[in-house]
C-alpha cells in the first residue's frame, strides 16, 4: 500500500472546498481516506489553510508522499521540506 498525500474536493459546484487527506494511491479523488490532515478554502480571501502539522509530520515520516498541489498547500501552511 503506498500512501499519498492529497486533496479530495468538497463543497457546491463553482465553490471547491478541500479536505487535505491520507489516502491509498488506488482509491479514487473522493474516495474513501486512511485520515484527514486539514482542510483548504480557495474560495476565501486570502485562501484559509488549516493543517495538523503533527499528524502530517507524522505521515512524510512514514513514507506518505504529497502531490505537487498537496506540496505547495503544505509548504504555505507552515511545513517546510
Amino acid at each position: 500500500m503506498a500512501a499519498k498525500i492529497r486533496l479530495a474536493r468538497f463543497g457546491k459546484k463553482k465553490k471547491p472546498f478541500y479536505r487535505i487527506v491520507v489516502a491509498d494511491e488506488a482509491q479514487p479523488r473522493d474516495g474513501g481516506f486512511i485520515e484527514l490532515l486539514g482542510t483548504y478554502d480557495p474560495c476565501s480571501n486570502p485562501p484559509l489553510i488549516t493543517i495538523e502539522k503533527d499528524k502530517a509530520l507524522d505521515w512524510i515520516k512514514k513514507g506518505a508522499q504529497p502531490t505537487q498541489t498537496a506540496r505547495q498547500i503544505l509548504k504555505k501552511g507552515g511545513l517546510t521540506r
